[in-house]
């Protein structure tokens, strides 16, 4: 085990980072803006684990050492992506609570919203999201996801934990996806195709165990005829969003 210490990242650093200026070229003509657009096309098509300063200035075709100078490291060059992809995720502040159906309606749509971004970009999903450095964008998004909440009866820390429900059963389903399509990548099958090879041999076993697990036989059958596979995200996204929008009612007409 080595003794060295690795220093941990500077928050302020990151902060100053995400609300300065983007656009504003250094002497190489090179901007922040340019550094995050290159490191985001990187991650989308080879995951965060693979990026490097080292390949967004190949990217870039500038030297490592120029990036450095905009960007301190990896570190906060994901804090600075993170920020990035939920840049254009409304088109203003108040787009979620102009959607019909009043604050279902609304929260619905930022669920949807949510999972474009998280599909989209698959590489979020290995962001330790709950230290990340508050940029411009994401505290947007908080403002926007809270506003169709206020004036309901609900308290603040009511109001705060029924989007955090929202967002988080929207990033497990995402998950669930991406780790779907990245099974479907590896194995070269896709999920109706591993289906037909798997069902046939899984319906022997669940037959020869019928009377130990009945329940879970009877049920796994069912879902996996439905999906045609083990899971099925959207179904489960909107099955899950429903769940939770009809507790919120409940706890609203509580408050009302």
């Amino acid at each position: 085990m080595s003794g060295k210490r690795v220093s941990p990242p500077d928050p302020a650093r990151s902060l100053a980072l995400l609300w300065g200026s983007h656009t504003k070229p250094g002497r190489s003509g090179l901007t922040v803006r340019a550094i995050i657009d290159a490191a985001i096309d990187l991650a989308d098509s080879g995951g965060l684990e693979a990026l490097s300063m080292r390949l967004v200035a190949e990217r870039l075709k500038v030297g490592t050492m120029s990036l450095y100078t905009h960007v301190p490291g990896k570190s906060e060059l994901t804090d600075l992506m993170f920020d990035t992809v939920y840049a254009d995720l409304y088109a203003d502040v108040d787009e979620p609570g102009r959607q019909p159906g009043g604050w279902r309606g609304a929260l619905e749509f930022i669920a949807r919203r949510n999972w474009g971004v998280l599909t989209s970009h698959p590489w979020l999903h290995d962001v330790p999201a709950g230290r990340m450095a508050l940029g411009p964008n994401i505290t947007l998004k908080y403002e926007a996801e809270l506003r169709p909440l206020d004036g309901l009866g609900l308290t603040d820390v009511e109001m705060d934990s029924t989007l955090s429900l929202v967002l988080t059963h929207v990033l497990g389903t995402a998950r669930a996806g991406a780790e779907q399509i990245r099974t479907q990548q590896e194995s070269g099958l896709s999920d109706q195709e591993w289906w037909l090879n798997t069902a046939p041999v899984l319906e022997r076993y669940m037959a020869s165990l019928a009377d130990r697990f009945p329940v879970a036989g009877r049920v796994g059958t069912s879902a996996g005829e439905q999906y045609q596979a083990t899971v099925d995200p959207a179904h489960a996204l909107t099955f899950g969003l429903t769940r939770i929008l009809d507790g919120t009612a409940l706890l609203i007409a509580e408050r009302e």
